[in-house]
């Protein structure tokens, strides 16, 4: 689908993880105490913060990462791929007390295990946010995740939000997250299995209804429901073809910041944070098919 487009290009500060992630195929997904073998793995640049920086640049963003590597060689792969996908990675701090995110994925049949290791993701302090305040007052929008600590995602949309600045939260993976935040930030994408982590409540229609057009709820199947202050909206972009399902999330929400950003209208940006999650579905890791802008035209 086209989106309205308007002349600026929008201003993206993101702030969260970045690591690279190894992908095991195996037939099965082990059992607790059971050991299974790959038949083959592979590699891809990854982490939610990284993953939705590289999407809103391809989407025509100017965009600024805010996040941490370690001191190693994995670090500087990521810092490489960042800035050739026109990432800036200016207030990227490099740890060295703690080596550079990694996730390990065992998938099969479509499904998926996930173990995130952050490290140095876990390394990034307030410290980092106030470095890029300058940034911060210049953009145009805040994207922010939940792999990194959560004091500094909550010091980060406070900030945000004081400078007047439109701020949405993939809140994943799923925490709760305290009132004031919830109401501070402009949006939120959920995944439908984690909302009472999330929100102390697991009644979706519940919910949705108390945050209508801020609380965006999604499944495995590529839709997307909300309550748009008079009833539920439901969306659904699925094909068959759809089997690497790795930064689905990351995809609609980088989508939809871009379609919020030309003041598209909140079903629009729905329907284009889906496009985005579905065309990322056909290629393997979470960055590599991500569209860009012109695909859409």
């Amino acid at each position: 689908m086209q989106i309205n487009i308007t002349s600026e290009s929008p201003k993206i500060i993101v702030v969260g993880s970045c690591s690279l992630d190894l992908i095991m195929y195996t037939d099965k997904i082990p059992a607790p105490n059971e050991t299974v073998l790959a038949k083959n793995s592979e590699s891809y640049f990854g982490g939610k913060g990284a993953n939705q920086a590289v999407a809103a640049s391809r989407l025509g963003a100017s965009v600024h990462f805010i996040g941490c590597v370690g001191m190693d060689p994995l670090g500087q792969q990521i810092m490489r791929n960042l800035v050739n996908e026109n990432v800036n990675v200016g207030f990227v701090g490099e740890c060295d007390r703690e080596p550079t995110g990694t996730a390990y994925v065992t998938m099969s049949g479509g499904e998926s295990a996930i173990v995130v290791v952050p490290a140095a993701n876990r390394s990034l302090k307030i410290e980092h946010i106030e470095a890029a305040s300058k940034y911060i007052h210049a953009a145009d929008l805040v994207l922010l995740q939940l792999e990194i600590p959560l004091d500094v995602v909550e010091y980060t949309v406070k900030k945000a939000k004081a400078y007047g600045k439109i701020v949405g939260l993939y809140a994943s993976p799923g925490l709760a997250l305290k009132a004031e935040i919830i109401d501070l930030v402009d949006f939120i994408v959920a995944k439908s299995g984690e909302l009472e982590i999330i929100f102390g409540d697991d009644q979706r229609e519940k919910v949705l209804k108390k945050y209508f057009n801020k609380v965006f709820i999604r499944d495995e199947t590529n839709s997307t429901v909300y309550f748009d202050g008079t009833e539920m909206k439901y969306f659904r972009n699925e094909n068959s073809s759809m089997v690497h399902k790795m930064g689905m999330g990351d995809a609609f929400t980088a989508g939809f910041a871009i379609a919020l950003c030309h003041k598209n209208t909140i079903e629009d940006c729905v329907k284009f944070g889906n496009e985005v999650s579905s065309r990322v579905s056909l290629g393997k890791g979470a960055q590599t098919a991500l569209p860009k802008l012109s695909d859409f035209k």
